[in-house]
């Protein structure tokens, strides 16, 4: 029972200074529409779903540009501490010192001959034939030619510069690139219908965060109704109570049902202030803005939220209903990207064929000998891959076509559901329906039987539990048609999201 009073006193405390500072500021009445639209524009989980959806359309343009060609540029700089050389240095010097040698043979050979043939031999001669033979231009010709030998054969590479300009266009890659792009407008079809998802989502709630505020609004007048009646009957029985018609016992039993309607109104204007805090989280708003809904008549005729047995039928169309229903469709584009993805995983057994083209430059260049300059040179060539042997992609083929056929016993599935789920929220909405036909009819009877018991207890004829049970059921009868009321709208909203309208 302390517990039960601590609750009571913290809720009545929270109540009274939320309403001390939401009468600082101006009262903001909201209509639904109004609601709806300050919820879409300031809702996060939409900002989520729109990046995502713009995400989904850029990887569609980047699919798009696989069937472009793709051009490249590179370029390198490499030092070295070393140069390479294809000779020893002894067979350097061999080289460079050619013409050197070939004189001192030719001398020798000349000298022999002549030694042989006359028998002559004279050192002097012989020494002054050399020289005269060294002065000679033969040598030094000779071992110049060397010396451009072995310099020809040594490469200076301490320092190298390289760069290509290279252009590649894929000419058949197993159609992987066509079903590439096909699956990225797939998903960007996808994640279009996920962010019109996330609106139905975001006005479902919106709505019913609106609807509750409405109910809790109207049982919070009829509670300050009831409050009214039972505070004037207890004036009116303590009037009587001093004048000896009525008993102390009377007035402590109306004192302690007042006490009860005191204690349900300062209940229903906390919730109708934490139902406006929840509509103002969902709004956009902050959670001490004072707002009320627009006023509702629940008896107005023009009202096209509800709508009652004479104007609507009771036959619905099914296919008219799953051709619009937005996750079959979802499930209908899923199967077209498993489609394509059995293509891809075809596409590892088909052959690639790529032409590529390339402008290369060096420095060094060895296009006309080796120079220490820039050169380059064009290329174009083809390029083809064929596999012959693959198990692995023959598996990836095979479970790309059962997971198809998984999405495919999804749709049935999902049809069968959106079937019983519509046939139930439209046996929901009739019965809600007879139910608010039921509960006005009550409503009147009890409004009558209201006045009659207050016209019998101030002529004396009934006592005043009597009365007070006839405002009971008053209270009763009254709740049940804003339940009522509210279950309707409720039921349309959730039959159209059904239906996909």
């Amino acid at each position: 029972m302390k517990t039960m009073l601590n609750k009571f006193s913290f809720l009545t405390l929270l109540t009274l200074s939320l309403c001390a500072e939401n009468s600082a500021s101006a009262q903001q009445v909201m209509s639904l529409a109004e609601c709806r639209s300050m919820a879409l524009q300031n809702s996060h989980s939409l900002k989520v779903a729109s990046e995502k959806q713009a995400g989904a359309d850029d990887l569609r343009k980047m699919a798009l540009s696989q069937f472009f060609p793709k051009i490249s540029a590179n370029g390198v700089f490499v030092w070295n501490e070393k140069s390479i050389s294809l000779l020893s240095d002894e067979q350097k010097d061999r080289i460079n010192n050619m013409g050197t040698s070939a004189q001192d043979m030719v001398a020798d050979a000349v000298i022999d001959y002549v030694h042989d043939a006359t028998g002559f031999s004279n050192a002097n001669l012989e020494q002054d034939f050399r020289n005269r033979l060294h002065e000679g231009r033969m040598g030094s010709e000779l071992n110049g030619v060397g010396h451009e030998i072995t310099n020809a054969l040594e490469f200076d590479l301490s320092q190298i510069y390289a760069g290509a300009v290279t252009v590649s266009q894929p000419v058949w890659l197993g159609g992987k690139i066509i079903a590439a792009y096909k699956v990225a407008k797939l998903n960007r079809e996808l994640a279009g219908m996920e962010l019109d998802s996330e609106k139905e989502k975001l006005v479902q709630q919106v709505d019913e965060a609106y609807w509750r505020v409405v109910s809790v609004k109207h049982k919070q007048q009829l509670a300050q109704e009831y409050f009214n009646l039972l505070n004037r009957l207890n004036d009116d029985v303590a009037a009587m109570a001093e004048v000896e018609v009525a008993t102390q016992g009377d007035v402590a039993k109306v004192r302690v049902k007042l006490n009860e309607a005191r204690m349900n109104l300062t209940k229903a204007n906390t919730g109708l202030t934490l139902s406006k805090m929840a509509l103002c989280q969902l709004c956009g708003l902050p959670f001490d803005r004072d707002i009320d809904v627009a006023e509702i008549d629940f008896t107005d005729p023009t009202d096209t939220i509800i709508s009652t047995s004479a104007d609507r039928s009771d036959t619905i169309d099914m296919q008219t209903v799953l051709d619009r229903r937005r996750e079959l469709r979802m499930l209908r584009i899923g199967d077209s990207i498993a489609r394509e993805g059995v293509r891809v995983a075809a596409s590892q057994l088909q052959p690639n064929i790529m032409l590529t083209g390339a402008y290369g430059v060096s420095n060094p260049s060895m296009f006309n000998g080796y120079q220490k300059t820039w050169g380059g040179m064009f290329s174009v060539g083809i390029a083809a891959h064929i596999p012959l042997m693959d198990a692995g992609a023959c598996y990836a083929v095979k479970a790309a076509k059962h997971k198809r056929k998984e999405i495919s016993y999804r749709i049935a599935e999902a049809q069968e559901k959106i079937t019983l789920q519509v046939n139930k929220l439209n046996f929901e909405l009739q019965v809600a329906e007879r139910k608010l036909a039921e509960a006005q009819a009550n409503g009147a009877y009890a409004d009558e039987t209201l006045r009659m018991a207050d016209e019998s207890f101030r002529a004396g004829v009934i006592g005043s539990s009597d009365l007070m049970a006839a405002q009971t059921s008053w209270l009763a009868a009254k709740s049940e048609i804003i339940d009522a009321e509210i279950e309707i709208r409720m039921d349309r909203l959730y039959l159209n999201q059904a239906m996909g309208l």
